[in-house]
């Protein structure tokens, strides 16, 4: 695929520090303005500034930084950390922190610095400054049924970059927009910026509100939620959390980095001990209402991407395959196709119509297809 072209950008000398670097915010305004659809800022040693746009890595010319060095990337990372104390900490002990950052009026960010050869690397994923809606991201009409859940566990699955975050945003949006609720959300860096609507909404960011997801959700439950949002479910602990607080009345939003519905499962279970594990089949079986799993592919026209979504809702047969596992014949996948008419969908089916309406080219698609031999078989017939 070529890469979109970008004029070079020149700064101007306003826009320089004092001690003759580029200004870290003009340096991100300009890299902003060099194309549209940004998803990403990326700063490496021994590179010119990039930018990242539908997936593929672009070089901006910036006047006077033609090549990032590693004081450059060290001075930028110290730039967007400031003065925040645990990000430093967690930067020298563990090697990366995560933190957010906003250009007034302009754009927010969420910031990952990492250490790379022993020098700092900065990646920074723009954050839209409005929660997007159903139509933008073309989500799936049935999910609007959540909005009328009272009690549960709705799960966004996929890839690192996939959009589990903007998917969760539009659905807490619908919550905030349709209910008189109290939402609380707890994330790691907090993306999208939500206002009181009909509802009443908290949003708690890592390290600098809470010190960890698990202690967040323990107070929550204190703090009169109907409605929790876990950025992510990392670990034991906050799966352990979450899981109580759906069986005690709570709905609760949250992500996992797996890529189906059954993987997504078998994440969850395997976290906890093999004598545990038979309980926690069973409680999940009866609290979850909605495991959506998501991939975003390449447009075959190249003008953007689009996400094919895999959806499993809450059903005998569906609660049956977690509670006593998989079996030949009786796998999750058997119950999202036998559950069609219920709103289920799953990805083959789903990337087999956009390849069929040339969305996607037949190329891509079986790169992103769960069973691509099965997939490339359907679409010869």
């Amino acid at each position: 695929m070529a890469a979109p072209t970008i004029a070079p950008i020149s700064v101007a000398l306003d826009d320089f520090s004092g001690n003759g670097r580029v200004a870290t915010p003009a340096l991100l305004g300009a890299m902003l303005r060099a194309a549209e659809k940004i998803s990403d800022l990326i700063f490496s040693p021994g590179r010119p500034p990039q930018v990242q746009v539908y997936g593929q890595m672009i070089p901006v010319q910036v006047h006077g930084l033609t090549v990032l060095s590693a004081d450059d990337t060290r001075h930028i990372a110290a730039d967007l950390i400031g003065d925040n104390k645990q990000a430093i900490h967690t930067l020298r002990e563990h090697g990366s922190c995560d933190i957010s950052y906003g250009l007034p009026g302009l754009a927010r960010f969420r910031v990952n610095v990492f250490i790379q050869r022993g020098s700092c690397a900065v990646v920074l994923r723009v954050i839209p400054t409005n929660v997007p809606d159903f139509a933008a991201l073309r989500l799936p009409q049935q999910l609007t049924e959540i909005t009328k859940l009272r009690d549960g566990i709705v799960l966004v699955t996929g890839s690192t970059g996939s959009g589990k975050s903007s998917t969760l945003a539009v659905l807490l949006d619908a919550i905030n927009r349709e209910k008189y609720y109290h939402i609380i959300t707890i994330e790691d860096p907090i993306e999208f910026l939500h206002n009181h609507k009909c509802s009443t909404i908290h949003q708690r960011e890592l390290h600098s509100d809470t010190p960890s997801f698990a202690h967040a959700l323990r107070s929550a439950m204190r703090q009169a939620p109907k409605v929790i949002l876990v950025g992510e479910m990392r670990d034991r602990e906050t799966m352990e959390i979450v899981l109580e607080a759906a069986e005690t009345g709570h709905l609760v939003l949250s992500s996992l980095n797996t890529m189906d519905a059954s993987k997504t499962v078998e994440r969850i279970v395997s976290s906890f001990s093999p004598a545990e594990q038979k309980l926690v089949r069973e409680r999940l079986a009866k609290s979850f209402r909605y495991i959506i799993c998501q991939r975003l592919m390449p447009k075959s026209d190249r003008s953007g991407r689009i996400a094919a979504f895999e959806i499993m809702k809450a059903n005998s047969r569906a609660r049956e395959c977690i509670e006593k596992g998989e079996r030949e014949n009786n796998t999750l996948l058997d119950a999202i196709k036998a559950g069609e008419a219920e709103g289920m969908q799953h990805f083959d089916s789903e990337i087999a119509q956009l390849v069929q309406d040339r969305v996607v080219d037949l190329e891509t698609g079986l790169s992103f297809a769960s069973n691509p031999a099965t997939l490339g078989q359907e679409l010869a017939r």
